[in-house]
């Protein structure tokens, strides 16, 4: 069994702990926090070990009754994988402390890409973070596009892929995000940051991405315009997404017609937290004209990158293959609606 640490038990945190607990081959050692809040008492219900990420801070677990199994260097040393889901920054401050310990970490999207081995979609280079000590998930919005475009250019080859990105303003639980009101240019000036994140995966992609922010919560859209080496029809296109296993297709007698939708979808099934670990694809949105593809996408910004950390978990430990690894992840969760 991996033994696999959690540091930062927030939003993608607590999502990657539940998903390791699933994992056949894994076991979660414990995870760590800053401060006693709900997330940390939850941690505390499920039977997770809960470790102090703040030396300073653990006489308010004590205050807020809540028992601790230690620091977080304890959790490290004891992990034989350390996945570090801190805001953005932080994990390049933690990363020290990994290597003083000879643990491998896994970090977040928001983390640069300069200071770790390889950036890290599980569809695309699996194999580039065989062994590597210091490995970047990508963000949701790279991830969503990398699973997009490799089966695309393995399939018929891409020239280039033009992508506006409609990004929801914030996380439901983030209260202090925005716009409220407002459709905000987010940069205004090109490209936005998602192409040049999408080449730490493919490096010699000819990709465009323009970036708005919206006064919404649910998930982000994706308008995407690949032109492609062939020319095939849209039916075929079809098919081959249909046939990726994390990009979900939505059919037409569905009748979802946007995020809200797509969410109450994902209530009904049954996925925890509401999450929607796949692309969503809109099937009548697939639509060719000559070799110019377009369609659109929607991504869940909580929950996608999921499965991705627990496959560069195995990546790391030389654990298992891309399409083993896949397979074991997507079973394991639940995946495929």
């Amino acid at each position: 069994m991996l033994r696999v640490g959690i540091n930062g038990y927030g939003t993608i945190g607590k999502r990657v702990a539940d998903a390791v607990r699933a994992q056949p081959d894994m076991e979660v050692v414990g995870v760590a926090k800053t401060r006693p809040n709900f997330e940390a008492e939850q941690a505390v219900e499920k039977d997770f070990p809960l470790y102090a990420a703040v030396e300073d801070r653990v006489e308010l677990f004590d205050e807020a009754g809540i028992e601790l199994a230690g620091m977080v260097e304890e959790l490290v040393e004891a992990s034989d994988v350390v996945v570090d889901a801190c805001p953005s920054g932080i994990g390049e401050q933690n990363s020290e402390m990994y290597d003083e310990y000879d643990t491998p970490a896994l970090y977040q999207g928001g983390e640069s890409a300069d200071f770790v081995d390889t950036s890290f979609n599980a569809r695309s280079n699996f194999s580039d973070a065989n062994g590597a000590d210091h490995v970047r998930v990508v963000s949701c919005n790279t991830t969503g596009l990398s699973r997009l475009v490799a089966p695309l250019r393995e399939e018929y080859g891409v020239e280039k892929v033009r992508t506006t990105l409609v990004r929801r303003g914030g996380d439901p639980a983030q209260t202090g995000r925005g716009p409220i009101n407002d459709i905000v240019p987010n940069p205004v000036t090109l490209p936005s940051h998602h192409g040049p994140d999408v080449k730490t995966i493919f490096p010699d992609l000819d990709i465009d991405t323009l970036g708005l922010k919206v006064p919404a919560t649910l998930m982000h859209m994706h308008s995407v315009n690949v032109t492609l080496d062939a020319e095939p029809d849209a039916d075929e296109v079809r098919e081959l997404l249909e046939g990726e296993s994390r990009l979900f297709v939505i059919p037409e007698h569905f009748d979802i017609d946007g995020a809200g939708k797509l969410k109450e979808y994902a209530q009904d099934v049954g996925r925890p937290r509401a999450d929607i670990w796949e692309n969503c694809v809109w099937g009548e949105s697939i639509t060719t004209e000559g070799d110019d593809l377009y369609l659109f996408q929607a991504i869940h910004q909580e929950s996608d990158v999921v499965p991705e950390n627990v496959d560069a978990i195995r990546a790391v430990t030389n654990s298992a293959d891309a399409e083993e690894s896949i397979r074991t992840t997507n079973e394991s969760l639940g995946m495929g609606i």
